[in-house]
């Protein structure tokens, strides 16, 4: 199946570009989340209508972000958690807890938006998050897991 991205979309293409995809993941992701149109040529025609309309949305997420990424970037949080005499949490420290004390120092921060590739953080210490806030821009923040 062929599409046309109307957004960059990591490890497929930007704006514009004609795509061939599987047909699953075409009419089941791509196209009803807005990212993409079927590759017909009335749907050609209609992107290079708007191509500059587009490309100005695509433009002011991508500077929204930076602003975010400064704001971010070695910022300090810290999570308080009950834990054991040897350091290990009685649950754990995962994307929702990041993301809400994140939000609470008064910078907007989604859940989905926190990569953990290790999976949530179940010790006490130091560590550094990654923070994907869009297909160009990543921070990272410094999270300290404490004991209560």
């Amino acid at each position: 199946m062929d599409v046309i991205l109307l957004q960059k979309v990591e490890n497929l293409g930007g704006l514009g570009d004609v795509v061939s995809v599987k047909a699953g993941y075409g009419r089941n992701f791509l196209i009803p989340t807005g990212r993409a149109a079927s590759a017909t040529d009335a749907n050609m025609a209609e992107l290079e209508g708007r191509r500059a309309e587009l490309e100005k949305e695509a433009a002011d997420k991508l500077s929204a972000a930076e602003k975010r990424k400064a704001k971010l970037d070695g910022m300090a949080v810290t999570v308080a958690c009950k834990a054991g005499d040897e350091g290990r949490l009685f649950g754990s420290v995962g994307t929702a807890d990041i993301a809400k004390a994140v939000t609470e120092t008064g910078v907007e921060l989604e859940k989905h938006e926190v990569r953990l590739p290790e999976g949530p953080f179940r010790v006490t210490g130091e560590f550094d998050v990654a923070v994907h806030l869009h297909s160009d821009v990543d921070a990272t923040l410094k999270l300290t897991v404490a004991a209560e």
